[in-house]
C-alpha cells in the first residue's frame, strides 16, 4: 500500500464529506467528525488512508466470512475475469451461476430445489415475497395476500421488504407506501396460532428471521420458536419464509439457522455472506411445489415476471463458490465451538459491568444491550451505544452501534489471538464509556 500524503488524505476526507452521502447515517453530524476512511485490508484488519490497523469486528457490515483478501476467492475472482465478467441470466446461462446453484442446493436444508439470483438481502426477501404471492395466485386461492411477521423485524430497505419489517425507526415514515400486513408480538407462538385460525384463508406466507433478530438488536427467540411456526405453516397450509441474509454462512454456528431447529423453509433468502465479503449476490432458495406452480405455457402468463440485470453474475458466483470451497478445506464450522466458547466467556464479564442491561449471543452474533442504572434508556442525545463503538475506533477495533446496542460479529475466520484482542478492547471501551455514567 502506497503512503499517501498529507494533500492526498486531506483530499480524500473533503470528497467524502462533500460528495457521499453514507447510508443510515446523519450527515450534518458526520461532517463535523473526523471520516474514516478505508484504504486496504489484510486478514481479519482494515487499513485507513493514514496507515491505522483496525480489527474489523463487525465482517465489514456481516459480510466477511474468511477474512479480507482472502488468496483463493482473489485468484477465484482473477479467474473468472479471464473468461467473463458478466452476461444476463434473463433467458441465457452461465457456467458459475449453475455450478453455485448445484452447491447452495447441496448444503441447503433438502426440500428446497431451485436457485433464483438476485443482488442483495432486499431483494431476496422482496423476490420471496413475490414468489409467495404468486403462487396461491397460480393454484386459484387469490384471497391469499397477506403476510405475518414478527415485530422487530427487519428484512431489508426495498418497499416490500419495509412492508414486512417492524422497526419504527427505520420504517414509520413510509407507512402510506407499504402494503398491509399483520405483525405478532414478541415471538408469541400462541398469538400466532390465534392469527392463523382466523385468517389462514387470506395469509400466503409467514416471514422470519429463524432464531435470532439480527438488526432488532439481536433478539434471540425462545427454545422451539422457529419449529414451532413451521408446525403452525404446515397446519394451516401457510407459506413459511426465513430470511437468513444476516444468520446464514455460519454465523450462529451452523451454516444456516434453521438448522437449529432441523426446520425447512418453502422459502430461504441468502445473501451478505454468501461470497465471503466480496461482490454483491444474493439468492432465494423454494422447493419444486412453489417452482412447478409458474409453469405453464406462454399465453397462461405464469412466468415469474421479475429480474435483475446482474442476475447470477459471473464474478460473484465464482466468489462464492470459492467462499464455499474455503468452508469445506478449512472447516470453517468445525473450528467454531472454541471461538463462541471464548466471546460467551468474555461476555460473561461484560454483562456484569455497570449499565450493561443484557448480552446476547446466538454464534458468532452478539448484541450488548445498554441502560442506565435504574434501567431506563439512555437519552437519545447521548447515542450511549455510538460514544463505545468511537472509543472502541480509538483502540484499533470497528463495532457497529443499533440504538443503544453495540453489535459484535467478527468474521469466522478470524484468529483466536485476534479475537481475545477483539473482545478485550470491546470490554475496556465498555468500562471507559460506562465508568462516566454510573449513578
Amino acid at each position: 500500500m502506497r503512503k499517501k500524503n498529507k494533500e492526498e488524505i486531506q483530499e480524500l476526507k473533503d470528497g467524502d464529506r462533500e460528495l457521499i452521502w453514507h447510508p443510515f447515517t446523519q450527515m450534518r453530524e458526520y461532517q463535523l467528525e473526523e471520516p474514516l476512511i478505508i484504504q486496504s485490508a489484510e486478514d481479519c484488519y482494515l487499513i485507513d488512508i493514514e496507515g491505522r490497523r483496525y480489527i474489523d469486528g463487525i465482517s465489514s457490515l456481516w459480510v466477511n466470512v474468511h477474512g479480507h483478501r482472502k488468496a483463493k476467492i482473489d485468484q477465484a475472482v482473477r479467474g473468472q475475469l479471464d473468461e467473463v465478467a458478466h452476461s444476463t441470466l434473463l433467458g441465457f446461462g452461465n457456467v458459475p451461476s449453475i455450478l453455485l446453484a448445484k452447491k447452495l442446493l447441496e448444503i441447503a436444508p433438502q426440500n428446497l430445489k431451485k436457485v433464483f439470483y438476485s443482488d442483495s438481502g432486499s431483494t431476496a426477501v422482496e423476490i420471496a415475497l413475490k414468489m409467495a404471492f404468486q403462487y396461491w395466485q397460480h393454484k386459484g386461492e387469490k384471497q391469499k395476500q397477506l403476510f405475518v411477521t414478527l415485530e422487530n423485524a427487519y428484512h431489508g430497505d426495498t418497499i416490500g421488504s419495509v412492508s414486512v419489517g417492524g422497526m419504527q425507526i427505520f420504517h414509520d415514515l413510509f407507512r402510506p407506501l407499504l402494503f398491509k400486513t399483520i405483525a405478532v408480538p414478541d415471538f408469541d407462538i400462541e398469538q400466532l396460532r390465534k392469527v392463523f385460525l382466523e385468517q389462514a384463508h387470506e395469509i400466503a406466507a409467514c416471514v422470519i428471521e429463524p432464531m435470532i433478530q439480527g438488526a432488532a438488536g439481536m433478539r434471540l427467540q425462545p427454545p422451539g420458536f422457529v419449529s414451532a411456526v413451521r408446525e403452525l405453516c404446515d397446519e394451516f397450509n401457510v407459506l413459511m419464509i426465513c430470511d437468513e441474509v444476516a444468520t446464514g454462512f455460519g454465523r450462529t454456528g451452523k451454516m444456516f439457522a434453521v438448522e437449529h431447529d432441523s426446520v425447512r423453509p418453502d422459502l430461504l433468502c441468502l445473501a451478505k455472506g454468501i461470497t465471503g465479503g466480496y461482490l454483491p449476490l444474493a439468492a432465494t432458495l423454494t422447493t419444486q411445489e412453489v417452482y412447478s406452480a409458474f409453469e405453464g405455457s406462454y399465453a397462461e402468463f405464469k412466468t415469474f415476471f421479475h429480474g435483475h440485470s446482474y442476475t447470477g453474475n459471473p464474478l460473484a458466483c465464482a466468489a462464492a463458490l470459492a467462499n464455499l470451497e474455503i468452508f469445506e478445506e478449512e472447516k470453517t464450522l468445525q473450528n467454531l465451538p472454541e471461538k463462541i466458547a471464548l466471546i460467551a466467556h468474555v461476555m460473561e464479564k461484560v454483562a456484569e459491568q455497570p449499565c450493561v442491561k443484557e448480552v446476547r449471543q446466538l454464534g458468532m452474533m452478539v448484541g450488548i444491550e445498554l441502560a442506565q442504572a435504574n434501567g431506563e434508556s439512555f437519552p437519545m442525545e447521548q447515542r450511549i451505544a455510538n460514544q463505545v463503538c468511537k472509543e472502541a475506533i480509538q483502540q484499533g477495533v470497528l463495532l457497529r452501534p443499533l440504538g443503544d446496542v453495540v453489535v459484535l460479529m467478527p468474521p469466522l475466520g478470524i484468529q483466536l489471538q485476534t479475537l481475545q484482542v477483539l473482545l478485550e478492547i470491546t470490554h475496556q471501551a465498555l468500562i471507559s464509556v460506562l465508568s462516566q455514567r454510573v449513578n
